[in-house]
């Protein structure tokens, strides 16, 4: 059965809109859990990205009986043995927002020299149907290298991008344009592979 319907299994604003401009080409109509009237959230209980996008893509897929499309994703910074890894969108508690956790990890890396700050954005994606057979998943994963900047610059992003400093562009990811964030992102060449799988399944 052709796929024309899915679900963007988020609650971030800012994954969605990056979602719909990244899927923008494809003939597939793409709803939101507010689209739906659906409130759910969901564990992130899992020690890899990849349990993560599972264990949300499995259950906005349950609960909506749509196919259901979850990332998870965060920064991973070498000095640090790879944190915040997982933990990237709860780093420092829930007392704290994006620009908090900016300053934490600034605060961490301060006296880091520059030749030991690189780090790397991941994700990977998971696209649940239930049209298709039981226990049948497809999954895609991104990376993006860079370097962790001693400063917040940009404000064309989210997360850590301010402080996620590409040496390809010499800027950090907030301060590029939408168009070229897409082209060398974790997200991005994560969604281009998995629009690759989307657009076998629309014929």
């Amino acid at each position: 059965m052709p796929l024309s319907k899915l679900l963007i299994a988020s609650n971030n604003n800012h994954k969605v809109t990056e979602f719909k401009r990244l899927f923008a080409h494809l003939p597939i109509e793409l709803v939101t859990p507010n689209d739906i009237n659906l409130n759910l959230d969901v564990d992130e209980t899992g020690d890899t990205f990849e349990a993560n996008a599972q264990l949300k893509a499995r259950a906005f897929a349950e609960a909506s009986r749509l196919p259901a499309l979850a990332d998870d994703s965060g920064i991973e910074v070498d000095a640090l043995n790879g944190r915040p890894g997982v933990l990237s969108a709860r780093y420092g508690g829930e007392g704290l927002d994006d620009a908090g956790r900016v300053q934490l990890l600034l605060r961490e890396m301060a006296a880091v020299p520059d030749d030991q700050r690189a780090c790397r954005y991941r994700v990977v994606l998971v696209l649940v149907d239930h049209a298709k057979p039981a226990g049948t998943e497809d999954s895609t994963e991104g990376r993006c290298e860079g370097v962790v900047a001693h400063a917040t610059s940009g404000t064309n992003g989210f997360g850590y991008d301010p402080i996620f400093y590409v040496p390809a562009f010499g800027k950090t990811i907030a301060d590029v344009t939408s168009d070229q964030k897409d082209s060398i992102s974790h997200r991005g060449i994560a969604a281009r592979a998995m629009a690759e799988i989307l657009a076998t399944r629309t014929a």
